[in-house]
């Protein structure tokens, strides 16, 4: 009863940094709006026109975006450090980042290699995200058909990432002989940003996490079983080919959403599964899958606070600031980790 009181403070203190950094994330940036203007905007009051502007049309879709990808991000993680029993292991270290940005790169810098010129920046936008996703499930779907035979977890995961590795060649290559232009939009997208969703792609995006965590909770069994061993997960009447499958069905529509519509975000989905054990002090699913969400959604949303500058006109790559977040977690892991 006393760890449960204390698990539902820990949750209303999660909620409230939520909430406050979310808050500060409508608030600040490259011009500052009063509190007071923002509350009138969602109610109807009398708010100044150019408030309810920036408000409704760039500040609240990004936001809205930094919260699930945050979320997103961080329970694929958990689910791969629990799989692989690695406490190093990412959303992407299956290859599907690298997968996505295959499908990037040959939309960008494969097509200008045969003369063929994107017409518009709209195609451009949708093109993206399209062929992002289609990388990153083409990744998904090659991995599926290997790994029924493959004999372990661990022999899928250096599989994983030898093919992340020769996907990286092939980026290069396109790399180096992409026009400038185009290798300049690559590099831009791989830094990651959450200031270009139209609502529809939201939407879209919305839907596509949203199953990838019901089908994230039904491994929750699983996963718990799995924290204790391959073996004695199997010995427990878990179909390890299976459980498989899910869990890389599940990190596809969670992180292959995020990248394609974000571009690749590092270092969120390794760290914040770590400090949500620290907080909870729990190894149980049931607690650390939605611990894991909320904190992740309230580290990214504090993260694209940071990279808006408020008062300044630039802004700083996502990827720049969840690196300042995640390293120094990642740092602590490796000086504590038994395992390392």
């Amino acid at each position: 009863m006393k760890k449960e009181r204390s698990y539902h403070t820990k949750y209303i203190l999660i909620f409230a940094s939520l909430l406050i950094f979310t808050i500060l994330n409508l608030v600040l940036g490259s011009i500052i709006l009063p509190i007071g203007d923002i509350f009138n905007a969602f109610t109807g009051g009398d708010a100044p026109r150019v408030v309810s502007d920036i408000l409704f049309s760039l500040r609240i879709p990004k936001a809205i975006t930094a919260l699930l990808a945050g979320a997103a991000l961080s329970v694929c993680g958990l689910q791969m450090q629990t799989l692989f029993r690695n406490p190093l292991a990412d959303p992407y270290i299956l290859g599907i980042s690298s997968g996505a940005g295959l499908g990037v790169a040959i939309f960008l810098m494969g097509f200008s290699a045969f003369g063929i010129t994107i017409p518009s920046t709209l195609f451009s936008n949708i093109g993206i995200a399209a062929s992002a996703w289609i990388g990153a499930f083409s990744v998904t779907l090659l991995i599926l058909l290997v790994s029924s035979r493959l004999k372990d977890n661990i022999s899928l995961l250096i599989f994983g990432i030898m093919l992340g590795s020769v996907i990286g060649a092939i980026i290069s290559l396109l790399q180096y002989f992409s026009a400038s232009n185009d290798l300049k939009i690559f590099v831009m997208w791989t830094m990651g940003s959450f200031s270009v969703l139209s609502p529809i792609k939201i939407w879209i995006m919305f839907i596509l996490i949203v199953i990838g965590f019901a089908l994230s909770v039904f491994n929750i069994k699983d996963l718990n079983a799995l924290l204790m061993g391959e073996a004695y997960a199997k010995s427990l009447g878990v179909n390890m080919e299976s459980t498989r499958r899910r869990i890389l069905i599940a990190t596809t529509l969670l992180a292959g959403s995020v990248t394609a519509f974000c571009g690749p975000i590092g270092f969120i989905g390794i760290a914040v599964p770590h400090i949500a054990r620290l907080v909870f002090r729990n190894a149980d699913h049931k607690v650390l899958l939605p611990a894991t969400a909320f904190l992740g959604a309230s580290i990214m949303i504090f993260a694209d606070t940071v990279a808006q500058l408020p008062g300044h006109s630039g802004v700083i790559p996502i990827n720049t600031v969840s690196a300042l977040i995640g390293v120094p977690v990642i740092l602590f892991i490796i000086l504590k980790s038994r395992f390392i």
